[in-house]
């Protein structure tokens, strides 16, 4: 209380009026003559004194004296007169008085201006002798705003135009206001005439103005930018930005407040509160502070550990996401904060001193008294914190407290920390209910027990919301630069104090606002950095406060940024063009700072070294810059200043130029080119410009020489060899980023003349956002050039030239501007318009110009394009296309761009207009431009030629389908089998087609399935076109069978299965002949092949037989016989042969040369197996027992008589073979031919009457020939009878009769 008491104090002190004192006085300056001087004083007062300026006692008014002569500041009590190119009548006495309302005072001070006759002159000041030295440096550009985002770097440059002297090296930096020093995150330094500000991991606690200061002789320099941090991409789209500026207040034993900063950003949706984190200062161990998310930004924190050292963190949450966490507090030790209240300081005998504890004196106190003054120290939503006064005297023990509630108006009285007594004499209390008063009271306690109770708090009611404070009003915008704006407002009323303010800005057309500032700016004016040159903007603000952002203020009118208008810079680059005997002719360059404005003109004034005033030469401006001054004294010296006018007024006064005499030119070379310029600068190139010089010697000026150096070099280079006539040149093969100077020498037949004044310096770079001609066509076909200019001025003018020559001819071109666009449009467009086009862009800073070609093949180019729109095409996307649709429509369509609602179809089949029917369907849909014809029955009818004849406004086009031949035959066919398709779909159909497999036991399997059966459905199969038994239906699964057990080359064929019902019908067919048969039968051979037996062996009557047995064989099956390797072929001992299920050897009458190994190679048409046996001879003597033991056997099968050997017939006979066989019992009869089993059907039939024989073969062919056999077999034997057969054609001779 007591240093809150003293702090008072003095503020009042401060506050209280008080007379005028200078501080620092006035001090004696010596210059010398042409040099600056600046008195400089610093006075105390209040209220702030009405100051003014005396000269020998003369009031100075800057307003008479010449432009520029004398400034005067006061800028927080420092008062300044600079006083600029001293002349020997500024020798004087300068006073400066200060007076308020509780008195005045003075301050005097003489500067003395000499004149410098060299170093005998006797002037040795210290100022002197460094100017002589060196240069004091200065900033070399101006601090920049500078954008970085959360955790990046960044790094803050101001660069100097020299190295500094010894005395500026002490360089400070600021961050509103308070001294920046090095620490582990930032590090100042300066190398290489550049002083840089890094900070390797940026919060928007950085954020803010930062002003770098240099000393000089004169005080110090200083330049000030400001540095935006934004917010880190959030990890939740939609997350909020982090808070900032978390601190501690009030800390304890055991608790302190925090406080921190709402973020600008909410991410869209509102702030339902935050989470706060604490963790032990040196761990990252963060334990939650809070378990609900606190509604303002003031929270208590309770249960720390004394003497612990800690730090925060605080995040924001929303119903998207939690924010980033802030940066972490500075770390804080909790500690007794009244322990120095008990003890008492008594210093003794030179600087030693005795300590006092009152816990010492109070030793007698054993039970504690109460405390007093228990009041709610902050009142929240969320909670109330109460405070209160240790009792006095407090005693020697540790104290804790009890702290007691109570409704108010009631007796009873709740113990709310009993099993937490409190350390500090605070504590906070939460989840009260809102609404509800209470009252509070505490209880001490220390190991002797505990106090009364101390007297109840006032009535306190909870959960009062805080406000939030009501946005700033009448946000104005102004104009800056080209690129920043300037805000201003009224600060909050009544007393309102906001903690900042955030400013947030809009592109018009746009909805979203942006974030300016992330650090809530204390000030009521910012300057807006960063926009886009040429467009328009609204801004607006937010107060922040504890309990947040209020809303935004009203918004500013819209303001497009442009540079504001101010007075220009001062013409600089004076250079005498032509001079008479009595007359002068000057030019000079533009202010490089034009003031966002055009300029009028110029004020001239002249001065003759002869004389000691200046004089102006004109009264009205001079809109150009080139002048001829009279009336001049031949063979004086004469010396020429100017100052350029706008809008905003007269600028500043140039400097005086160097010293012109006042004489006749003859020489007979021509005067000096004027005006050099650079336009259209980019990377490696730009455009150099000039005027032809007035003097031209002794005759007319036939060419220029220009020369080129870098900046800082005296080597001047020539860039032409030989002359160029026009007064302009485009200069190539620049180094980009190196910084060039131009200048232009005039050739006549005398010679070369001097050299024009050198250029402005320019770098060789392309500016960020430059923009080129563009060459295009309009929407109504109209060739144009057009160029965009975001930075111009509101007076700014766009210059059109062609070929550098001047503007183009006004009957061929004609020009358009629309805000910062300007377009050169060719009225008739022909090969005269070729050429170079060039813009430029007025009364700007900076140089903003561009050129472009004309070519014949642009030109040809843009011209079809012209025709194309004043003749437009409807485009086309996708050309006719024919698609058949389910039920078998056929559907023509095709494509276009979108069309308006009025364009129009006109649809043309074979030079007839078709419309819309219901079996020839027109749809026509403009906004997606989609034409079609849907034809309902397909047919010969529609056979022809399509066209679709489109108009939509002057647009239109026509695109044709031929449809006939092959492609009508494709289309109509598809169309009929998809009618036919869905024509079958509506009753019963097939959805599994018929296919074939071979079991196991060679049985052919034929298998279909069919759906939306009945019980009425039927179903049938068929056989080439012929009904066929057998077969099997299932109706519920839907599935039918056709087994064939034995697959012959009868059953080769066309398969049908066909399902009907009332609903129509369906069929499947299988085509199982030539390849599909031969697949089939490959299948039945391979599996036949695998059923294979081991080959047995079996002595017979005629011999011994090697056979094997297999489910099924067929005549596709080929079969090899080997013997020891090698291959058998049938002979008279050697028979082979093979039945349905068997496959065989006879050898007839074995001999040992029969023994050894047989192998049977059975090959499908794809794979080979082989089975082998071992014929040993104990087989062969088996046969000859059984030979003996058969021929005693009367009654064995044999063939006994009537086949022939060979049989000779001619085609389409009938042939019939005879024999008679004998046996008991009766032999079993089989026909082979070619060692197949012949099935008798169709043609071949056999006729059995007792023992005779007889096969008939009916209309015989060529595929008869053959060798046929007739096997008989019983019990006893069998026997074997042989013919071949041969077939010849009409009018052949038979073989063997030809000698006949």
């Amino acid at each position: 209380a007591v240093e809150k008491a003293c702090m008072e104090k003095e503020y009042i002190e401060l506050r209280s009026g008080r007379p005028p004192m200078f501080w620092i006085p006035l001090r004696v300056h010596a210059v010398w003559e042409r040099m600056e001087v600046k008195l400089a004083c610093t006075v105390l007062a209040s209220p702030p004194p009405q100051v003014t300026w005396y000269k020998n006692g003369v009031r100075i008014d800057p307003r008479l004296a010449p432009a520029g002569k004398y400034k005067i500041k006061n800028k927080f009590g420092m008062l300044t007169l600079h006083i600029s190119r001293c002349s020997m009548e500024d020798s004087a006495e300068y006073s400066v008085e200060v007076k308020n309302q509780y008195g005045e005072a003075y301050s005097f001070a003489t500067v003395l201006v000499r004149k410098y006759y060299g170093k005998e002159s006797g002037f040795d000041s210290e100022i002197y002798r460094r100017s002589l030295m060196a240069r004091e440096a200065d900033f070399a550009f101006p601090l920049k705003p500078l954008f970085s985002r959360e955790k990046e770097p960044f790094t803050l440059s101001c660069y100097f135009s020299s190295d500094l002297l010894e005395h500026q090296r002490d360089i400070t930096w600021f961050r509103d206001g308070k001294l920046l020093q090095n620490s582990e995150c930032r590090e100042l330094k300066y190398q290489d005439q550049e002083a840089s500000l890094t900070v390797s991991c940026a919060y928007k606690e950085d954020e803010g103005f930062y002003t770098i200061r240099v000393p000089s002789l004169d005080g110090y320099k200083e330049q000030t930018t400001y540095v935006f941090v934004r917010d880190a991409a959030a990890e939740t789209a939609g997350a909020p930005g982090s808070p900032l500026n978390v601190k501690c207040h009030d800390v304890n034993k055991d608790c302190l407040i925090l406080s921190w900063v709402a973020p600008s950003d909410n991410g869209g949706s509102p702030i339902l509160g935050y989470y706060i984190e604490r963790c032990v200062a040196g761990s990252e161990d963060w334990v939650p502070c809070n378990d609900k998310p606190v509604k303002t930004c003031r929270y208590p924190v309770l249960g720390l550990a004394e003497g612990q050292t800690y730090q925060f963190r605080v995040k924001a949450v929303n119903k998207e996401g939690i924010s980033h966490p802030s940066k972490t507090s500075d770390p804080v030790t909790t500690y007794d904060a009244s322990k120095d209240k008990r003890v008492t300081v008594i210093p003794y005998d030179e600087g030693r001193t005795i300590e006092i504890f009152k816990d010492d004196l109070e030793g007698h106190i054993k039970i504690p008294l109460p405390p007093t003054n228990v009041h709610a120290s902050e009142v929240r939503e969320d909670y109330v914190a109460l405070a209160w006064d240790e009792p006095d005297p407090r005693g020697r023990e540790q104290l804790n407290y009890y702290v007691e509630k109570s409704i108010a108006g009631s007796n009873s009285w709740q113990m709310v920390n009993l099993d937490m007594p409190v350390n500090s004499p605070r504590f906070a209390l939460f989840d009260l209910v809102k609404g509800k008063s209470y009252c509070f009271r505490v209880r001490s306690v220390n190991k002797y027990g505990v106090s009364e109770p101390s007297l109840p708090s006032e009535p306190v009611t909870a959960g009062a919301k805080l406000a939030t404070l009501p946005p700033p009003s009448q946000v104005l915008a102004f104009r800056d630069t080209k690129t920043s704006v300037v805000l201003q407002w009224d600060k909050l009323k009544d007393g309102l104090e906001p903690l900042g303010y955030y400013i947030y800005c809009r592109e018009t057309g746009t909805e979203e606002w942006q974030t300016v500032n992330n650090k809530p700016v204390t000030c009521n004016e910012f300057t807006v950095p960063g926009l886009q040159p040429g467009k328009e903007y609204v801004f607006c603000v937010k107060s922040v406060s504890e309990a947040g952002l209020s809303e935004s203020s009203p918004e500013t009118d819209p303001i497009v940024v442009r540079q504001a208008i101010a007075c220009p810079s001062a013409p600089h680059g004076f250079v005498l063009l032509n001079c008479g005997k009595t007359d002068m002719t000057i030019g000079w360059k533009p202010p490089k700072r034009k003031g966002g404005t055009k300029i009028l003109g110029y004020f001239i004034d002249q001065h003759d070294i002869s004389e000691l005033d200046w004089h102006e030469v004109n009264i009205q401006p001079i809109p150009q810059r080139v002048y001829t001054v009279s009336n001049l004294e031949e063979g004086h010296l004469y010396e020429f200043r100017a100052c350029a006018v706008n809008m905003a007024g007269v600028g500043e006064v140039s400097e005086p130029s160097d010293l012109f005499r006042c004489e006749e030119w003859t020489m007979p070379e021509p005067g000096p080119p004027y005006d050099v310029k650079c336009t259209e600068v980019r990377d490696t190139s730009l455009k150099l410009h000039w005027e032809a010089p007035l003097y031209i010697g002794a005759g007319p000026v036939t060419g220029y020489y220009v020369d080129m150096c870098e900046e800082g070099s005296e080597e001047w280079k020539q860039i032409n060899k030989q002359p160029i006539a026009t007064t302009h040149m485009k200069v190539s093969d620049l180094e980009t980023g190196k910084c060039y100077i131009f200048r232009v020498r005039a050739l006549n037949k005398a010679g070369i003349g001097p050299p024009s004044l050198p250029s402005d310096p320019v770098v060789a770079k392309t500016k960020p956002g430059t923009n080129d001609i563009e060459l295009g066509v309009d929407e109504e076909g109209f060739i144009y050039m057009a160029f965009e200019a975001p930075e111009k001025n509101d007076c700014s003018e766009f210059i059109w030239s062609k070929d550098y020559e001047g503007p183009p001819d006004a009957d061929r071109v004609r020009t358009e501007e629309k805000g910062n666009k300007s377009k050169l449009i060719l009225k008739d467009p022909s090969e005269k318009d070729l050429g170079i086009y060039s813009v430029e862009v007025t009364d700007v800073d900076d140089d903003i110009s561009a050129s472009c070609t004309l070519t014949k093949e642009d030109l040809d180019k843009l011209l079809k394009r012209s025709h194309e729109i004043r003749n437009p095409l409807i485009k086309l996307i996708s050309g006719w296309n024919v698609d058949v649709l389910e039920k078998g429509e056929v559907r023509l369509w095709l494509e276009v761009e979108k069309l308006s609602p009025n364009a129009e179809l006109h649809l043309i089949f074979n030079d007839k207009e078709l419309t819309s029917t219901p079996t020839h369907k027109i749809n026509f849909v403009k906004g997606k431009g989609l034409v079609e014809l849907i034809i309902q029955n397909f047919c010969d009818d529609d056979k022809g030629m399509y066209t679709a004849q489109l108009q939509d406004g002057k647009a239109k086009n026509q695109f044709t389908l031929v449809l006939v031949d092959e492609c009508f035959a494709k289309v109509a066919e598809e169309a009929d089998a998809k009618r036919r398709e869905w024509k079958k779909k509506q009753g019963p159909h097939f959805i599994e087609n018929l296919k074939w497999k071979v079991t196991e036991n060679c049985e052919v399997l034929l298998t279909c399935k069919a759906t939306n059966l009945r019980k009425d459905t039927s179903f049938q199969w068929f056989f080439n076109k012929k009904a066929r038994a057998g077969g099997v239906f299932d109706p519920q699964t839907g599935i039918g069978t056709l087994r064939i057990k034995k697959m012959t080359k009868a059953d080769e064929g066309q398969y049908k299965a066909l399902v009907s019902d009332d609903r129509g019908e369906d069929y499947t067919q299988l085509d199982l002949t030539k390849g599909a048969f031969e697949d089939l039968l490959k299948e039945l051979c391979r599996i036949s092949a695998l059923s294979a037996t081991p080959l047995k062996i079996q002595p017979t009557e005629e011999g011994i037989k090697i056979y094997t047995d297999v489910k099924y064989y067929t005549d596709y099956m080929k079969t090899t016989w080997y013997h020891k390797e090698k291959q058998l072929e049938s002979r008279d001992r050697l028979k082979a042969g093979s039945t349905m299920n068997q496959i065989w050897l006879h050898i007839l009458n074995p001999t040992d040369a029969d023994k050894g190994k047989y192998t049977l190679e059975l090959f499908d048409g794809n794979n080979s197996r082989k089975l082998s046996t071992d014929l040993s001879g104990q087989v062969v003597r088996r046969y000859v027992k059984l030979k003996g033991r058969i021929c005693s056997f009367p009654g064995r099968a044999r063939v006994v008589q009537g086949l022939p050997d060979v049989a000779t017939i001619m085609e389409d006979k009938t042939l019939c073979l005879t024999c008679c066989v004998s046996g008991d019992p009766y032999p079993e009869i089989t026909w082979f031919k070619n060692e197949k089993a012949i099935v008798f059907k169709d043609r071949y039939k056999m006729d059995v009457k007792g023992t005779v024989v007889t096969i008939t073969i009916e209309k015989v062919c060529n595929e008869d020939t053959g060798k046929y056999s007739i096997y008989v077999k019983n019990k006893y034997g069998s026997e074997t009878g042989q013919v071949t057969i041969s077939v010849y054609k009409h009018g052949d001779i038979p073989t063997g009769m030809e000698e006949e």
